[in-house]
Formats: C-alpha cells, structure tokens, sequence
C-alpha cells in the first residue's frame, strides 16, 4: 500500500432535512421562508466534511497510510474533525491550528431529491497559507492527493514544487477558484501525475466542446486526465488507452455532497495500490455510487473488500 497524504480543508458539517419545507420551484430555487417564521425540520445530522477528509477517509479504508494536512482550530467542530479521523486511522499530526477563528463550519438544506444548498463560513479552513510544504520531507508521500486550495496558487505551487522534489505523484481536483488563475493553473498542470475536473471545469482551462476533445487537450499537459459529466459519464485518458465511462448503477440520491470527492480518491486509492487504469476508473464509480446515497460526505465511502460488479465502460480507439 501507499502513503497517501491529502491537502484541502476539514470543515464541520450540519445537515437540515426537510421533506416538505424545503422543496424547490421550477427555476431551480429553494421555496421562500417567510421572514420571521419558524420552520419545524424532520431531522439535523451532524457530520465532517471538506474534500481532503473526505479522500483521506476513502484512502484509510482502502488500507493506505493516510495523512491529513489542512487547518483547523481549537473548538468543538475542530475536535468533530479530529474524531472523525481517530476513528478512521488517518494521521492528523500535521494538522495546523488557528488562533482567533473557528473551524470551518457548513450548513446544508438537503432537498428530497437529494440536491442541497451548502452555507458555509470558511474559517480555518481556508487558511492555507498556514500550511508547511517542508512537513512533506517528514512525511516523504509517495502521493499527494490535492483538492481545492481556495485560490491560492502560490501555496499550491510550494506544495507541488517539494513534492516534486521528493519523487511523489500528484493528483489533482481544482475547484472553481484556481479556474480563476487560469495561466497560472496551466503553469502547474506539468507536474501534475492524474488530474480530475468535471466538463464546466475542463472548458475554463482550455478550447473544446465535447468531453474527448477536453480531455484530449488537458492530456498535452498531464499523463492521465479524467474528465467527468454527471450523468453522462466520463472520459478517462491515460498514456496508453482512452475509455468512455457510464454509470456504475441508477441510484436514488439521498445527498449528492462528496459525490466528486468519492470519484477521486476512489481512483487514486485503487490505483495506488496497483488496480488497472480500468479497474480504478470501476472503484472511482462504486465509490461516488455508494457516496451519494448516504447523508454526509463519509458514511458511504467502500473499502478495498467491497465485490464490484460490471458496468459501462469502452475503450475509445
């Protein structure tokens, strides 16, 4: 197995369900609260959430070395992420405590659909700049697993730059504040080893329609490129072979959170440990699959016991 160290952010997750009440229009909206009025709710569900924890919990359960590194700090949601990863094996020594915030906190209004709107104050977690690229010389990964830095480039660039510099492979998961650095995200893209975005993410990095013309083109770039499309699939690109993915399965949706954080680290966990392209792409899908149908971004993480069955997946040629 691998040592696997994911960088991102640790956030506290509070889950309001509601199967009347918060209900959508046709627009796409959540129905409107009347102001001043008191909402009765089924059910609160309290859980941690943040990309990186997220993957790490999918990498420990698959049976790699995990480390987590983000920041959070001295409070009670702090001390709920901190749990989180005790009862999962991760490694938070390299953790990085803020002074005078709090940890990141996320409410979510879950739909009956299972789409949601997240309300989230940062806090710590977005505090990057925090972080130590150094730490990794104690660490020595042999991946490094990044979700989103909230924009902040420069972090990202130490970061890749030392991992470089140790031998470890990257994989990468952007978010839609490093597509605002456009240049400079390109400008890190050679040292990345696998890089995920979904088809919106592809078009803000570079020219194409459909999804084999994006993934061809971030493959000038990087060896091995996923490019997903919700229902639609995906298209997965590695040095040798190309292959069109469907659905792992039709589910019913309970809470679409972590679904892209599942898909990721599903593949890194399998492929890390010596699953074909093919057989990484299945675990990717069977992870995200199961995440989706689970309240919270963790309770449906698989581990590397979990039987797979087949499904849509062809070579392009």
């Amino acid at each position: 197995m691998a040592r696997i160290v994911a960088l991102g952010s640790a956030l506290q997750d509070v889950y309001l369900i509601d199967h009347d009440d918060f209900g959508t229009n046709t627009r796409g909206f959540f129905n409107q609260f009347e102001l001043g009025a008191k909402i009765d709710i089924d059910k609160v569900h309290f859980s941690t959430g943040g990309g990186a924890t997220n993957a790490a919990t999918t990498f420990a359960r698959h049976g790699h070395e995990t480390i987590f590194m983000g920041c959070i700090a001295n409070d009670p949601a702090g001390e709920a992420v901190l749990a989180a990863l005790d009862r999962e094996g991760i490694d938070s020594s390299y953790i990085t405590y803020a002074k005078n915030i709090h940890t990141g906190y996320s409410v979510i209004l879950v739909t009956p659909s299972g789409e949601r709107t997240i309300l989230t104050c940062r806090g710590a977690s977005a505090k990057f700049d925090m972080l130590d690229p150094v730490d990794l010389e104690s660490i020595y990964p042999d991946w490094l697993y990044v979700s989103t830095l909230r924009g902040d480039m420069t972090t990202l660039d130490h970061f890749f730059t030392k991992a470089k510099s140790l031998n470890a492979k990257i994989m990468f998961n952007p978010g839609k504040l490093e597509l605002e650095h456009q240049k400079k995200l390109i400008g890190l893209l050679p040292d990345v080893d696998v890089l995920l975005v979904n088809k919106k993410e592809a078009k803000q990095i570079v020219d194409g329609s459909s999804l084999n013309e994006l993934a061809a083109r971030l493959h000038n770039y990087c060896p091995y490129v996923i490019v997903t499309d919700g229902n639609q699939g995906a298209i997965a690109i590695s040095p040798e072979v190309t292959y069109r993915i469907g659905l792992y399965e039709d589910c019913p949706v309970k809470d679409a959170t972590g679904a892209g954080d599942a898909f990721g680290s599903g593949f890194l966990a399998a492929f890390s440990a010596g699953r074909s392209f093919k057989e990484s792409l299945i675990f990717a899908s069977a992870n995200s699959t199961s995440v989706v149908q689970y309240i919270g971004g963790k309770s449906g993480i698989i581990s590397n016991k979990v039987k797979l069955h087949n499904m849509p997946i062809q070579e392009v040629r």
